[in-house]
C-alpha cells in the first residue's frame, strides 16, 4: 500500500480513539468522572493511540505535532497532506460517534457549543478571558510538542514515548480544561465544533490558530534545549 495511504488511515484510526476517548468522555461520563477522568481519559486516549498506530505513522493526531515535527525535520513536508487528511476524517468520524451514542440517553440529545466539549472562551460559556485563552493555548501546545520532540533524543528510550506523551496531555488537561476546555489540537475542536455550531464554530480560528503558534514555540524551545537538536537539524536532509 502506498505509504502516503497508510499514514491517513493510520491518522484516522489514531484521531477517531482521540476524539471518542476525550471529548467522548466528557460528553457521556464527565458527570461521573469529573475533571480528574476527563483529564485522563484524554492522556490514556493518546496512549493508546500511540501505540496503535505510533509505529506506521507516528502518532501525530494533531497538526500542531505536525508542524512541529515537520520544522524539525522529523517528517516530510510532502507528507502533510496525507497526516491532516487523516486527521481532519478521524476527528469527524470520532465526533460523529461521540454524538450518535449521546443521543442513546434518556430523552435524546442535541449538541450544542454548551454541552459537546467544544472550546470556547468567554465569562458567558463559565470559562476564561480570551487572553487567557490565547495564553494556555500556546504555553500548553508549546509543551506538548516540546514534549514529542524530546522523545527523539539518543538517550530516550523508544518505548517510553507513548507513555510521555500521554501522561503530558493528561496534565495539560488537568491545568487548562476550567480555562477553554483544552484544546491545543486544532483537529480536536474541529471534531466536535462541526457538531455543536453556533460559537463553538465561530471561535473554532482561535484554537488552530494559537496551537499552531505553540507548536513552533515548541519546537523553539527544544533548539535552545537539547543540545544536539540543531547539529541532527542541519543534519538531515531537506524535504
Amino acid at each position: 500500500m502506498n505509504q502516503h495511504v497508510r499514514i491517513l488511515a493510520a491518522e484516522a484510526v489514531g484521531t477517531f480513539i482521540l476524539l471518542v476517548g476525550g471529548p467522548g468522555s466528557a460528553v457521556i461520563a464527565a458527570e461521573y468522572i469529573g475533571i480528574l477522568g476527563v483529564a485522563l481519559a484524554f492522556g490514556f486516549s493518546l496512549l493508546i493511540a500511540a501505540y496503535a498506530v505510533g509505529p506506521i505513522s507516528g502518532c501525530h493526531i494533531n497538526p500542531a505535532v505536525t508542524l512541529g515535527l515537520v520544522l524539525a525535520r522529523k517528517t516530510c513536508a510532502n507528507q502533510v497532506p496525507a497526516y491532516l487528511g487523516g486527521q481532519v476524517v478521524g476527528a469527524v468520524l470520532g465526533g460523529l460517534a461521540v454524538l450518535l451514542i449521546a443521543k442513546g440517553r434518556e430523552g435524546g440529545f442535541n449538541a450544542e457549543p454548551e454541552n459537546f466539549a467544544t472550546n470556547l472562551w468567554g465569562h458567558n460559556y463559565g470559562f476564561y478571558s480570551f487572553g487567557a485563552m490565547v495564553l494556555v493555548e500556546i504555553l500548553l501546545t508549546a509543551l506538548l510538542v516540546y514534549m514529542v520532540l524530546s522523545t527523539f533524543h539518543k538517550g530516550f528510550s523508544v518505548g517510553a514515548g507513548g507513555l510521555t506523551v500521554g501522561l503530558t496531555l493528561g496534565l495539560i488537561h488537568l491545568v487548562s480544561i476550567p480555562v477553554d476546555n483544552t484544546s491545543v489540537n486544532p483537529i480536536r475542536s474541529l471534531g466536535m465544533a462541526v457538531f455543536a455550531g453556533g460559537d463553538a464554530l465561530e471561535q473554532l480560528w482561535a484554537f488552530i490558530v494559537f496551537p499552531l503558534i505553540g507548536a513552533a514555540v515548541g519546537f523553539g524551545v527544544w533548539l535552545l534545549v537539547d543540545e544536539s537538536a540543531g547539529a541532527r537539524r542541519e543534519a538531515a536532509p531537506i524535504p
